[in-house]
């Protein structure tokens, strides 16, 4: 991982070199600890640095603060019947408004869908574009280089115990992989989590806790997601 995205997703357990070689830093939950002399120039710089990250923790609401609370019941190479076994190929489309019944639907998604840093994206079955499986909203973060998941949700149909289809949230997050992979970016994928389910995506997704409620998806993780639902 190189340092620009160790800041970017403040992992506590990584090690940041600093701008003098043989001087480093780490982070910790409540400040810095600093392993040698740091000289001024250095000092100037991790400052800025920090206030980077302060500035784009800050900015997690985004369009607004959602923790993701999506299951993740299966990762399969696209999304399965529950009852027959089958198999279906996923394909995602930007989704329109009209699209979208508010009532089928937990979160307001014409919120996202009215903020111009927000890609929605729907997911169907191939050949079968009219029903929505679950829908995503993306925020690219050119600078940083990552997607960030702002939003994510099953349909109705596909929640709880006597769900249509499992793996959907599983491919939700994959295309969120694939997205900053084909963007350059490397698969990595930042989202906010509940607090209660962050070891679970840990288990599920291979994410990584950066900061908070603030999880990440590395290279080797949004690799395996890709290449599970889009490399078969």
């Amino acid at each position: 991982m190189n340092q620009s995205k160790i800041w970017n997703f403040i992992p506590k357990r990584d090690l940041l070199k600093s701008s003098n070689p043989g001087y480093s830093i780490k982070v910790k939950p409540f400040g810095l600890i600093f392993n040698g002399p740091v000289f001024q120039g250095a000092y100037n710089n991790i400052c800025m640095k920090i206030t980077d990250i302060i500035r784009t923790f800050k900015d997690r609401n985004m369009a607004r603060k959602t923790e993701v609370d999506i299951e993740i019941d299966r990762l399969s190479n696209s999304i399965v019947n529950a009852l027959s076994g089958d198999v279906f190929d996923t394909e995602f489309h930007k989704v329109s408004k009209k699209e979208i019944k508010k009532k089928d639907w937990l979160f307001d998604w014409n919120i996202d869908l009215s903020d111009r840093k927000c890609e929605v994206y729907k997911m169907t079955i191939k050949d079968n574009v009219k029903i929505i499986q679950g829908l995503v909203s993306l925020i690219i973060k050119q600078e940083e280089k990552y997607v960030f998941v702002n939003l994510v949700e099953n349909a109705k149909f596909n929640r709880g115990k006597n769900k249509l289809y499992e793996g959907v949230g599983g491919n939700m997050f994959a295309f969120a992989c694939k997205k900053s992979k084909d963007l350059g970016f490397g698969g990595f994928v930042a989202f906010e989590a509940k607090t209660t389910l962050k070891l679970y995506y840990n288990k599920t997704l291979g994410a990584e806790i950066a900061l908070g409620q603030r999880m990440y998806i590395g290279e080797e993780a949004a690799n395996k997601l890709i290449n599970q639902y889009f490399n078969n």
